[in-house]
């Protein structure tokens, strides 16, 4: 039964499909398709559709540059990160098996999301890196990546949605593409993107996140309220705005300027709940990375079983010369820092520590159960946050709301 909260906040549930309307990035395929036989992963790759379709079929951004220097932090490459997907497609980059340990997805009827745990240094992300937002605005509306779209094709085919968010550090990630909306809150609320130093848990309402490594679920859900929304009892609503202090000069002298509350909620309104979760033993990207070719149909998890793909392409990509071949599996590192020098947002809260585990090797196969638990969460903030540019400050200003 749906809570008194969210009846409050969602009156008329109205299943309206949000698609988008930025173009489609230069450097992106112009449809959302697997790889077929024949085709090779390039790991050099500078496409940016992100896709969200299921436990094992998703793309998340990382760096351009695998070196995983210092300059790489995502704080500091926001503009310019690029897709790694679970599996050949997209023309994107490819995520090694076994750098995934945990991942979660989740689809209700506003949202879709994905969240879990990883090795980001096997795509390049800085080791200890707490990470940033990514979203389709950035500082001056271009979106961060600029050219950076998503499609998933939970309404039962490939759709591109123009709102989404996403928190990506070195030992987690979580991806949320809002696919619907309602009379009172839209597409752009459900996927707020200005709460950027808050985090996974907090932001994408998920409640026991360092409890949900080594595991794969895909589950149904209730929608979650607003990220930052408290809704009363009485019908209405109470907003939280992240504090941030800025500075400006003005004929020499430097003023300061501060929006937002002095006090940060401890959780979000409520925690959904989840159900029919189906839970695997691991995914895998089915490409032999010695040298990224594609030699089977891509498969994936549904309904605890594994399924031929259905949306291969015919165009083969060749192997790129002087391409690499990159590690198969490896340990994931489990600390969520929230201490970083660079002035970026943060996929794990200040204080909070993970359980990283090793992981283990993903085959093509994987054992699946029927589960009626909800699964978990994904922890939020990082001391410091740019906000970079005139359009994030005008919104923060305007947006300001007390919190009741």
């Amino acid at each position: 039964m749906l809570s008194l909260a969210l009846l409050t906040l969602l009156p008329m549930l109205v299943k309206g499909q949000v698609t988008a309307t930025f173009p489609n990035g230069a450097t992106n395929p112009d449809q959302p398709e697997f790889l077929p036989i024949g085709s090779y992963v390039n790991q050099t790759s500078l496409s940016r559709l992100l896709t969200l379709n299921g436990v094992d079929d998703f793309c998340l951004y990382g760096p351009p540059d695998q070196s995983g220097g210092p300059e790489n932090e995502i704080g500091n490459v926001e503009p310019v990160v690029v897709a790694y997907c679970t599996k050949p497609r997209n023309n994107a980059r490819l995520i090694p098996d076994g750098a995934i340990t945990a991942a979660h997805f989740i689809k209700t009827p506003l949202y879709v999301q994905i969240y879990g745990f990883w090795d980001g240094t096997k795509v390049g992300i800085v080791d200890g890196d707490a990470g940033g937002e990514l979203d389709p605005h950035g500082a001056e509306n271009l979106g961060n990546p600029i050219g950076g779209n998503v499609t998933s094709n939970v309404g039962g085919s490939d759709v591109f949605y123009e709102e989404w968010m996403s928190f990506i550090s070195y030992d987690q990630f979580c991806l949320r593409i809002c696919t619907a909306e309602t009379n009172d809150i839209t597409a752009a609320i459900q996927c707020e993107h200005e709460l950027d130093i808050m985090g996974c848990q907090f932001v994408m309402a998920i409640e026991d996140f360092y409890q949900s490594n080594n595991s794969f679920t895909s589950c149904e859900g209730e929608p979650a309220a607003p990220p930052g929304h408290y809704p009363q009892s009485n019908g209405s609503t109470s907003t939280f705005k992240q504090r941030y202090t800025g500075s400006f000069t003005d004929n020499g002298s430097v003023g300061y300027w501060t929006v937002g509350q002095t006090v940060t909620p401890s959780a979000p309104a409520f925690y959904p709940a989840t159900s029919n979760c189906v839970t695997y033993s691991t995914i895998s990207n089915g490409v032999n990375t010695g040298d990224w070719a594609v030699t089977a149909t891509p498969s994936i998890l549904a309904a605890g079983s594994t399924v031929a793909a259905s949306n291969v392409g015919t165009t083969s990509q060749e192997r790129p010369s002087g391409a690499s071949a990159a590690p198969t599996s490896g340990s994931a590192s489990g600390s969520a820092s929230g201490s970083q020098s660079s002035a970026s947002a943060s996929a794990s809260r200040s204080g909070a520590s993970g359980s990283g585990a090793s992981a283990s090797t993903a085959t093509n196969g994987a054992a699946a159960s029927a589960s009626g638990g909800s699964s978990a969460a994904s922890p939020a903030a990082q001391n410091n946050v740019l906000v970079a540019g005139a359009v994030g400050i005008v919104g923060m200003l305007v947006g300001a709301v007390t919190l009741l």
